[in-house]
């Protein structure tokens, strides 16, 4: 008897639960990204340090 009723709950669930619906969106997505990109004037400005403490030593003592 049990399992009859297992059975009956578990098809009565099955009926009664909601369906899920997935669906593209009307407009595109847009995706903004404002990336700064500072890598060059990083290395530009250590090969300038690099340059001036070679070419100074007087002013960078060790």
């Amino acid at each position: 008897m049990k399992r009859t009723h297992l059975a009956a709950a578990a098809l009565l669930a099955a009926l009664t639960s909601g369906c899920v619906q997935v669906s593209a969106p009307e407009e595109p997505i847009v995706i903004e990204l404002n990336i700064n990109v500072a890598q060059t004037v990083d290395v530009n400005l250590q090969e300038d340090v690099e340059n001036l403490i070679e070419n100074n030593p007087e002013l960078f003592p060790e």
